[in-house]
């Protein structure tokens, strides 16, 4: 098993050996073209906002890839409303390494890294409920949750034709979000001593 480390500034990820070779670690700043490249498709099509490189970089420690080889196959990110509600957004895999339980791990991921944040819920909006459900997400409306609404839903170019269902997952009720083939084997504790590289 490969287990990456970096010097960002995350507190605490955990490391996922997939089956075929995708380690799941956390982003960095050099890397934010390559995840970037895993959006274009659902951007061009009008499916999904482009992401702000700038804002990209202020919080890449939030982001986590899926790396095989040398290539950034997949990715994750957590959005953070207050000290209890996160989102997950940004999973994207690779066309190529679609359908082997990789976007499961990516969930998995982001969730242990918003228990690693003390984090209460996580939320998601999204049309692939399937892969959520099974991680143990559950369906809900997205007005129940006005940080949501207040910050993203209402600037949303999107707002009048949104297809997007959200779901929540709860920390707090011992739930583990547990996806096929996907098993938290190690867990890194990193904390940011000032030696981050610059402009992470």
């Amino acid at each position: 098993m490969t287990i990456s480390t970096t010097n960002s500034s995350v507190e605490q990820a955990s490391a996922f050996n997939h089956p075929d070779k995708a380690v799941i670690r956390p982003a960095q700043v050099d890397e934010i073209g390559d995840i970037l490249m895993l959006f274009e498709e659902e951007v061009r099509a009008g499916r999904m906002l482009p992401r702000n490189p700038d804002n990209m970089v202020a919080g890449i420690h939030d982001w986590l890839v899926a790396e095989a080889g040398d290539q950034i196959v997949g990715c994750v990110s957590l959005v953070f409303f207050n000290d209890e509600l996160c989102e997950v957004r940004s999973l994207a895999v690779h066309s190529d390494r679609r359908g082997n339980g990789l976007g499961g791990d990516l969930i998995a991921a982001a969730i242990e890294l918003a228990r690693t944040r003390n984090m209460h819920r996580v939320l998601t909006l999204t049309r692939s409920l399937g892969v959520f459900e099974r991680a143990g997400f559950v369906r809900d409306e997205v007005h129940n949750f006005p940080e949501k609404v207040w910050r993203d839903c209402g600037p949303c170019p999107f707002r009048e034709r949104c297809d997007e269902v959200a779901l929540i997952y709860s920390l707090d009720d011992g739930a583990q979000g547990v996806v096929s083939n996907s098993q938290a084997v190690h867990q890194i504790e990193e904390k940011d001593n000032g030696n981050t590289k610059a402009g992470q």
